[in-house]
């Protein structure tokens, strides 16, 4: 028989750990973006508290992910125990990230920071001392990701590979009508301008609706070259939008603009959101950031 607790997400833990440098806050980043809640530089002593604090939240955080490495100073030697505690009646994954000696002293000098462990040392004494204490875990871990020859976009995307859920699309898209007159949307990604349309407002019995009514929208469409802009643009923007999934770019907008933003570009955008809807790895949202203003 079914109750309520069956209805509950089963409880995720993913620890992110590894050689400093390696791409932690990458890492960090791309499951924040995939619905993970990301905790930083957690003590492991603390791992066992946040855990028990999530399943009491009856799945309001059904998936943590949690970083944990040599910042924790003297904490960190638990690490490896609470692991084993852990995986005992929970859904725990390690991921361990590493890099060779020379990439790693590459990273720090290019942020002009000591490593965490060098002391009065150099970087590689530094990193020499980590290798040592992070051997047992690297043996242990569910999944190691060499960072070597990975730059912070294609790290990110291996996390995805990882860890996206079935359907998780890659590219957040938000589509805005907007009226040229009020200004151009200052975070759009890419603009499209409908003004070569001839304008309804100018005809009186159009005047009063808008792009979402369906008068003003099939005398949008029923206009030379529309028809022929709209399936174009869908053939330019499917490249980009594959592009952006490729290189990590999860949320853009896309702006289609008319001179007052009620009619031409109401009818486009719609007609261009409900489209895009259909692209693999696209989300969807409309917006008409101008409409009722005129």
């Amino acid at each position: 028989m079914s109750t309520e607790i069956d209805d509950v997400p089963q409880q995720e833990v993913l620890i992110v750990t590894g050689m400093s440098g390696a791409g932690r806050s990458t890492v960090a980043n791309a499951l924040e973006d995939l619905d993970w809640y990301v905790v930083d530089n957690l003590p492991p002593q603390m791992l066992r508290p946040l855990v028990d604090l999530a399943e009491r939240a009856e799945g309001a955080l059904p998936k943590i992910a949690v970083i944990v490495d040599v910042r924790g100073r003297d904490f960190f030697g638990d690490l490896q125990a609470m692991i084993q505690s852990l995986r005992e009646g929970t859904k725990l994954r390690v991921i361990f990230l590493d890099a060779s000696d020379a990439v790693l002293v590459r990273r720090f000098e290019a942020v002009r920071r000591p490593h965490p462990l060098q002391g009065g040392g150099t970087t590689l004494d530094g990193i020499a001392t980590e290798r040592a204490r992070l051997a047992t875990i690297r043996e242990s871990s569910d999944i190691v990701i060499d960072t070597t020859d990975l730059n912070v976009h294609q790290l990110s995307t291996k996390i995805r590979d990882y860890f996206a859920a079935e359907g998780t699309p890659g590219v957040q898209l938000s589509v805005m009508s907007f009226g040229f007159k009020y200004g151009l949307p200052p975070d759009a990604d890419m603009v499209a301008d409908a003004r070569f349309i001839p304008n309804p407002f100018w005809i009186p019995e159009l005047r009063p609706f808008t792009g979402q009514d369906s008068a003003v929208s099939e005398y949008v469409f029923s206009q030379p070259g529309v028809e022929e802009f709209v399936a174009s643009y869908l053939n330019v923007l499917g490249p980009v939008l594959a592009g952006y999934q490729r290189e990590n770019k999860r949320h853009a907008m896309l702006a289609i603009g008319c001179t007052g933003g009620k009619h031409r570009s109401v009818a486009i955008a719609t007609k261009i959101a409900a489209a895009l809807a259909e692209f693999p790895g696209v989300a969807v949202s409309l917006s008409h950031r101008d409409l009722g203003r005129e």
